[in-house]
């Protein structure tokens, strides 16, 4: 994903509550792994149980 999308993005990201975390994490196309890292380090560490729960799924 290009630069300023992905700043869209993060933003966007960092509004959401985690349920739309989560949707964003798992269904956007095109994120590098150094992209999906980026939005790991905003997600609630207490709430990662949730995450992997979405992922686990695909």
């Amino acid at each position: 994903m290009q630069k300023d999308d992905f700043i869209k993005l993060k933003l966007k990201f960092a509004q959401s509550d985690v349920a739309g975390k989560i949707a964003i994490y798992t269904e956007t196309p095109g994120l590098s792994a150094t992209q999906y890292k980026e939005l790991l380090r905003m997600y609630p560490i207490d709430r990662l149980n949730e995450l992997e729960t979405a992922l686990a799924q695909l």
